[in-house]
């Protein structure tokens, strides 16, 4: 079964909603216009049942199908990144320093259309709950909102997202059951020595060098210390120090990232960089602190959701057109939160080419909107069918 002639038909107006949301990008938990862009729109539907100020922007809406059932949860995140766009489009950003570089506005858009048509129909059973969510990029809304016992408060007993993806074929989804996108966490080094004149350096106890062979030695984590078999990635991504060239600093800062799916080798990351860092100060004579952040957990997909949310791709786009064994990414995503706890599935769907995720130049592809939205809502007719 193809994209629904329904959605296909107000496929003009969706990409209305999209622009409007891609014109006026906010950030973390700050989507008050975004909020009440939604909430306008999901009462022109006929819902009355709306619930908004949870994690201070996130909308819950409830549309009542037509009969008894569970509820089934559908998720959009609506918040941007913190980037100056450089698309030059005609709805480019009308805010400096935001823009919606991650396509949260298609992912509000591919949700909101789908409201639009299960609002007209409800040909299903049960309720569906539609997550508009803030603070995906930085703030874990989602997390937020398991917090505030939005599940529990709802009754969903399953939940489900979409993500676009450049640079696969449009209209195109992939997933695969267990995990599918990485737990993300944040290390920070703060390293404190004795400056001194340059030309001088016996007299002082140098952090550069400290700094320099903690970054040389934390590369020895994924190299020597994890079976080659487990997926890990620990890139340092910062280091600051020293103002002048002829000045040894006292201090020094690393900063960097870990990425992994198991919490054996999470655990294994945190113990080796502890051991470095102290090991490494001994031995220059410094001081040095690891402060080590937790961030999202891994995203792991359901086995049962996943396969049933594949087949549903399949009738939307064709059994070619969706891979349900896809390989997994370092990415990470706090949709995890929500599959947590509940069971459910997330998807990517291919957008075609173009610049990538968190770019300047990113735009999302109009095209796919109605894909999205026809997939979300063939999930709740399938998942909660009229008997």
């Amino acid at each position: 079964m193809p994209v629904i002639n329904r959605i296909a038909g107000f496929a003009a107006e969706m990409q209305g909603w999209r622009h409007w949301l891609h014109r006026n990008p906010e950030l973390k938990f700050d989507c008050h216009k975004t909020s009440a862009f939604v909430v306008e729109r999901l009462r022109e539907f006929g819902i009355t049942e709306i619930h908004d100020g949870i994690a201070e922007t996130g909308v819950i809406a409830i549309i009542e199908g037509c009969g008894d059932g569970p509820t089934i949860g559908l998720r959009a995140d609506m918040d941007a990144l913190p980037i100056d766009e450089a698309t030059g489009l005609d709805h480019a950003s009308e805010t400096p320093g935001a823009m919606h570089a991650c396509g949260h506005d298609g992912h509000t858009t591919m949700l909101l259309g789908a409201a639009k048509y299960l609002a007209e129909t409800r040909n299903f059973a049960g309720r569906v709950a539609l997550i508009f969510q803030p603070a995906e990029e930085n703030g874990g809304g989602a997390g937020v909102m398991v917090d505030a016992g939005v599940l529990d408060r709802f009754n969903i007993a399953e939940v489900y997202a979409l993500h676009n993806i450049p640079g696969h074929p449009e209209g195109a989804f992939h997933t695969t059951p267990g995990p599918i996108m990485a737990a993300v966490d944040t290390f920070h080094i703060h390293i404190s020595g004795k400056g001194g004149h340059a030309a001088m350096p016996h007299d002082t106890r140098d952090p550069v060098m400290a700094a320099v062979g903690i970054c040389t030695a934390i590369q020895t984590i994924v190299s020597r210390n994890h079976h080659a078999l487990n997926d890990l990635v620990v890139s340092v991504t910062q280091i600051h120090t020293g103002s002048a060239d002829n000045v040894v600093p006292d201090t020094a800062y690393i900063c960097g990232t870990v990425r992994t799916f198991d919490k054996d080798v999470q655990a294994m990351v945190k113990d080796r960089l502890a051991a470095i860092v102290a090991g490494h100060a001994a031995s220059f004579g410094v001081t040095a602190a690891l402060d080590y952040e937790e961030g999202y957990p891994a995203t792991v997909n359901h086995d049962a959701q996943t396969r049933f949310a594949a087949e549903v791709a399949r009738d939307v786009v064709g059994r070619e057109n969706v891979d349900a064994a896809a390989a997994r990414q370092m990415g990470a995503e706090d949709f995890a939160y929500m599959l947590e706890a509940r069971p459910g599935a997330y998807l990517f769907l291919g957008q075609g080419p173009g610049a990538g995720l968190h770019h300047p130049a990113y735009d999302f592809n109009d095209e796919i909107s109605a894909v999205g939205a026809s997939f979300f809502a063939r999930l709740v007719e399938r998942a909660q069918p009229l008997t």
